[in-house]
C-alpha cells in the first residue's frame, strides 16, 4: 500500500487548479492530502477556499521574497515543518527559489496553459499566452504539467494535452477552453505522482499503471 502524500499548494490568485485537485483528494482520487496552501497574495480567492475548507495558509510578504535569503529559510521551514512530499505549484507568480528546487527535485509540479516548450518562459503567462497563440496563427494549444527545475518552464513534460484553435477563436475563448484542460489534467497527474505511477527513464518522466 502507497503512503499517502503530504502536499503543500503555492497560489496567487483563484486557485481554480487548486480547487480542482481538492476536488479529487476529496472523491478519494488522490492519495493525498493538502496541509498548506502558501501565497504571496493576501488577498487571493485560494486563500479564502482553503480557510473555508480547513487547510492552514501561510502568505509570504514581498519583505521576504525579495531578499533571497529570508525567502528560502521561509520556505524550508515551512515545507520541512509538514514534511512535504509534494509542491503543486497553481498559479504561483513568484519565483522559487534553487535551493527549494534542489532539495524538492522532482517533487514541484507547475502546470502552463500552452504546449511547451513554445510559449513558455519569462512574460509568458495568463493571457499573454493565449495573445501569443493567436498571433503566431497556432493549429493547436493546450496545457503541460512538467517537473520544476531551475529554468523557468522549462523542467521535464509529465503529461500534455491539445486543443485545437478554431478560426474565431479569441484569447478568452482559447483562455477558457484550455482551463477546462487544466482541471482534469492537474489532478490526474497529481493522483499518478502520490500513487508513485510516475517512472523516471533516462530523463523522461513516464506515467506508468491505467490510463486516464
Amino acid at each position: 500500500m502507497v503512503e499517502s502524500k503530504n502536499i503543500v499548494v503555492f497560489a496567487s490568485g483563484t486557485g481554480s487548479n487548486f480547487k480542482s485537485i481538492y476536488k479529487d483528494i476529496r472523491n478519494g482520487k488522490i492519495n493525498g492530502e493538502i496541509l498548506l496552501l502558501i501565497s504571496n497574495n493576501s488577498n487571493c480567492k485560494a486563500i479564502d477556499f482553503a480557510r473555508e475548507n480547513g487547510i492552514e495558509v501561510s502568505v509570504i510578504n514581498n519583505e521576504i521574497i525579495n531578499n533571497s535569503d529570508k525567502y528560502e529559510s521561509f520556505l524550508i521551514q515551512i515545507l520541512g515543518s509538514v514534511k512535504t512530499d509534494l509542491i503543486v505549484l497553481a498559479g504561483y507568480l513568484k519565483i522559487i527559489p534553487s535551493k527549494i528546487i534542489s532539495k524538492y527535485r522532482n517533487k514541484i509540479l507547475n502546470i502552463h496553459p500552452s504546449l511547451l516548450p513554445k510559449f513558455g518562459g519569462k512574460g509568458f503567462y495568463g493571457m499573454n499566452v493565449h495573445k501569443s497563440v493567436i498571433e503566431e496563427k497556432e493549429k493547436f494549444t493546450g496545457a503541460t504539467v512538467h517537473f520544476v527545475d531551475e529554468v523557468y518552464d522549462n523542467g521535464p513534460i509529465i503529461l500534455q494535452r491539445k486543443i485545437e484553435v478554431l478560426k474565431n477563436d479569441s484569447p478568452e475563448s482559447i483562455a477558457s477552453k484550455v482551463l477546462s484542460v487544466e482541471h482534469a489534467l492537474f489532478p490526474y497527474v497529481v493522483r499518478k505522482f502520490c500513487s508513485e505511477d510516475i517512472i523516471f527513464k533516462g530523463n523522461k518522466p513516464i506515467i506508468t499503471g491505467d490510463k486516464e
